[in-house]
């Protein structure tokens, strides 16, 4: 089973995208995403998709456009980050034949995601929902619907927002900053892994 963990690469650029990949996937974290915000981030993501696509799920971050979805699509990328609901960004993701994972953080927003067909939402910033919040909306949540936490979630408490229902984790900054060198990267990855692996050790295909 992959370990649920994205990396949110926001800010690289194309011509480090494929070292970065590289320290991610031997680190063991296969679900990358390119925000949109970020230096060409279609050349990365096609990039990225060409050397790593059989082996890693690889695709966009701060989706926000129907018609970007095509363009990841057509640059390689098979998963679609969203920091928002939008039930045209999640259907046409579902139409394609891609991952959707919406942004959410109200039970509205987490049932309008589902109904537009999102398998998998990001509770976003899961800072503020906490824990606690988290266990709140999954007692309502369909079981199958992966919750992943953005924002607020790192190696230190993988274990309390697990045991409060999350699926799995976006990491950002705690793993990738513009500049951040590729032994720098693959540092951060190996902790991170490790702390996850420890926090859901059933989790890591090991």
């Amino acid at each position: 089973m992959t370990r649920k963990l994205v990396a949110i690469l926001r800010g690289i650029t194309p011509d480090e995208a494929l070292d970065i990949g590289a320290v991610l996937l031997e680190a063991g974290i296969t679900m990358i995403e390119v925000p949109l915000n970020s230096p060409k981030p279609f050349d990365s993501i096609g990039r990225l998709a060409k050397a790593y696509g059989n082996d890693a799920l690889i695709g966009a971050g701060t989706v926000i456009d129907p018609a970007d979805v095509e363009r990841v699509r057509d640059a390689g990328g098979k998963l679609v980050v969203s920091p928002n609901c939008d039930r045209d960004v999640i259907a046409r993701t579902v139409a394609l034949s891609m991952v959707s994972m919406p942004g959410v953080f109200t039970p509205t927003e987490c049932f309008a995601a589902i109904g537009a067909g999102a398998k998998a939402i990001k509770l976003f910033p899961a800072s503020l929902a906490g824990p606690d919040g988290l266990k709140a909306l999954k007692a309502v949540l369909p079981e199958a619907v992966d919750v992943y936490a953005v924002g607020g979630a790192s190696a230190s408490n993988f274990s309390d927002w697990l045991k409060a229902g999350a699926a799995g984790f976006g990491i950002g900054t705690a793993l990738y900053k513009p500049g951040d060198t590729p032994d720098a990267v693959a540092a951060k990855a190996r902790e991170i892994v490790a702390a996850y692996d420890e926090a859901a050790p059933d989790s890591s295909g090991e």
